[in-house]
This record gives C-alpha cells, sequence and structure tokens, in this order.
C-alpha cells in the first residue's frame, strides 16, 4: 500500500510541475506575443481556470507528501520526503503570500479597466512564479530520487 502511495504521490507531484513548468515558460511566452489586449484577456482567463483548480491540487499534493512521510517513517529515503514536504509547504505559503493577491487582482482585469500597472504587476506575479516553480521542482526531484 506504502508502494502505490508513493507513486501516486510523486506522478501528482510531477504532474502539477508540469502544469506549472508549461505556465512560466511556455503559456506565458505564448500570452505576451498576442496582438494588443490578449495577453492580459488570457492572463485574466488562465488565472480564473487555474485559480480554482490549482488550491486543491497544491493542498493536495502536500497532504500526500506528509502522508508518505509518515507512513514511511521508518523507510530509507524518508528524509528527503519530509524535505520535499518541507519545499510543499513553502510553495503554498508563496502562493498565498505572493501569487494569489495579485492573481485574484488580475482575473477580473479587462481591457477597461486593468490598472496602468498591469504590465508591473504580471512580471511581479512571473517572478515570483518562477521561484515557486523552483522549489516544486526540486519537491518533485526529492520524491523521485526517494523512491530509488
Amino acid at each position: 500500500m506504502l508502494n502505490a502511495l508513493e507513486v501516486f504521490t510523486t506522478v501528482v507531484v510531477g504532474l502539477m510541475v508540469g502544469v506549472e513548468f508549461s505556465v512560466a515558460f511556455v503559456m506565458n511566452r505564448i500570452f505576451n506575443a498576442l496582438p494588443e489586449d490578449s495577453d492580459q484577456l488570457a492572463r485574466a482567463h488562465g488565472g480564473r481556470m487555474l485559480g480554482a483548480l490549482m488550491p486543491f491540487w497544491y493542498i493536495g499534493s502536500l497532504v500526500l507528501g506528509a502522508i508518505w512521510a509518515v507512513a514511511g517513517w521508518d523507510r530509507s529515503g524518508a528524509g528527503l520526503v519530509v524535505i520535499a514536504a518541507a519545499l510543499l509547504i513553502v510553495s503554498v505559503i508563496m502562493s498565498v503570500l505572493l501569487l494569489v493577491p495579485i492573481n485574484n487582482r488580475s482575473r477580473t482585469w479587462t481591457p477597461e479597466n486593468r490598472p496602468g500597472d498591469w504590465k508591473e504587476q504580471m512580471n511581479r506575479w512571473d517572478r515570483y512564479h518562477y521561484a515557486r516553480v523552483a522549489v516544486i521542482v526540486a519537491a518533485f526531484t526529492l520524491l523521485v530520487t526517494a523512491l530509488v
């Protein structure tokens, strides 16, 4: 049963990393290349769509990591899982304190009501997101290593 939990947790976290990596290095670059107001409209839509899903994915990943850490405490790699779970906690804290406030504002913006500094706010969100991606990639790497 623990083996299934280990694999399931690794897959869930890995998929989350893939989505967030894609947002950072693929989708936002595509959005930035769109004409006129399309960038801002695409980001607002993405913020609404992913903003509804990602909290469950982040918290779910954290819970799965914590369960793995507790259930597998006596197995090799347990320390790696604990560190991975700690990094997932950091990613949730980063999300709540840094990214969600910007996302909550930007997802309601339209070309008519967006603030003058909307691009600066999106650039700030991108920088925070790059850091968060690095944190969850590190967590995923530790989980994969703990499987070996």
